[in-house]
């Protein structure tokens, strides 16, 4: 079996309403995936994580970088095409761009290997060590204007109310301002539910200090992204001083990326992010490298369906950490803003917010690899560049 071709879709549209967090609005919802063909006719997806300019700068990198790299190899030999690129890549791009671009082949090899031996990724990876996973709704992105509290508010309400286990909040507006956006958050869904806090790298040390005290006494089950992603002394010194739990990790890329920022012991809690650090393969030896330290995963996730149904295999295939008799189990991250991406991929849609509504937690399709299948239609609908 060989690879014959490799096809890089990136796909838009525009929100009905704006989006924000702390880095930039935005008004337009993007998703990019990776498409792999072989000559017996069966086909593996990827996804890559970047948004808007960013994917299609990966689209070039996919199909005319990597591409090139590995038509004609025997898609089996996954570890052997990571390396092969990476090496190829090495003196261009360690992080960033090309391994988001790599991470989206990545995938794509994987739910090609599980169609060739019709076993699905959670098998391929070890075995399943629950049937399914809770799921933590993300919203309450910034927005414009007036009333933004008691919008996330409502938001947060919503959340708990529709089966999730816990909830996350974007911040960004100030330290006054955020410490009353969560205050606020926390007095409408009360003390027995779980709230995340994600800063998106907003702050200096001296700034996230003191918006992590007021974290602290609000019980927020932990603080994202305080400060920048190469700030590792800065992550050390909050972890060292504050009483919420630091995460982080989502803009690292890489074993030898995560291998330094857990030896630089500046998180509590790791969020890699498959789409982004170099797909499956190397979310693997970064799941190992932090459970090594005994370091919790909950990993990141943002994008289509196919991201999320990734996301499920992998979590359902985590093993207990440290273990016991009623272990910490790993919990889904779901964007739960309007997302067509999310809810009309698929020819056989997840119907991901029903599920949750009505059991509280989310399971992996059975079928071979990531067991989904695109709808071809939709992709063609929202697909850039693409005449119609």
């Amino acid at each position: 079996m060989r690879i014959t071709k490799v096809t890089s879709h990136v796909l838009q549209y525009d929100l009905d309403e704006e989006l924000g967090y702390s880095q930039q609005y935005y008004s337009r919802r993007t998703t990019h995936l990776v498409e792999i063909e072989t000559d017996e006719g069966l086909t593996g997806w990827g996804e890559c994580f970047g948004p808007g300019n960013v994917a299609l700068a990966n689209k070039v990198i996919v199909e005319q970088v990597i591409a090139p790299m590995i038509i004609g190899s025997d898609p089996r030999d996954r570890e052997v095409i990571w390396h092969r690129i990476y090496n190829l890549l090495r003196d261009h791009g360690q992080k960033g761009m090309p391994i988001q671009a790599l991470s989206g082949v990545d995938i794509a090899l994987w739910d090609l290997f599980g169609k060739i031996v019709n076993q699905p990724l959670y098998q391929l990876i070890g075995g399943a060590f629950r049937e399914s996973v809770p799921v933590y709704g993300y919203g309450m992105m910034l927005t414009r204007g007036e009333g933004l509290g008691e919008r996330m508010a409502e938001d947060a309400k919503k959340i708990r109310d529709s089966g999730y286990a816990a909830t996350k909040m974007k911040i960004g507006l100030g330290v006054d301002r955020d410490i009353e956006l969560v205050a606020a958050v926390r007095e409408s869904i009360g003390l027995d539910f779980d709230l995340m806090v994600d800063a998106n790298h907003c702050y200096d040390v001296t700034q996230a200090m003191r918006v992590g005290k007021a974290l602290g006494e609000l019980d927020v089950a932990w603080f994202e992204e305080p400060v920048a992603p190469e700030d590792r002394d800065g992550y050390r010194r909050l972890r060292d001083n504050l009483d919420v739990p630091i995460a982080g990790g989502e803009a690292e890329f890489t074993r030898w990326g995560w291998r330094d920022l857990l030896d630089g012991q500046c998180v509590d809690i790791a969020q890699p992010e498959v789409c982004a650090l170099g797909g499956v393969s190397e979310y693997l030896k970064v799941r190992t490298l932090a459970h090594s330290r005994f370091i919790p995963v909950v990993n990141h996730v943002w994008g289509s369906a196919l991201a999320v149904t990734l996301n499920i295999h992998l979590l359902v295939a985590m093993p207990d950490m440290p273990g016991g008799l009623f272990p910490r189990e790993p919990m889904l991250e779901l964007d739960t803003t309007p997302n067509r991406f999310r809810d009309e991929l698929l020819a056989n849609p997840l119907n991901l917010q029903e599920t949750i509504r009505r059991v509280g937690v989310v399971a992996p399709p059975s079928g071979p690899g990531l067991g989904v299948e695109i709808d071809r239609d939709f992709l063609a609908a929202y697909e850039v560049g693409v005449s119609r």
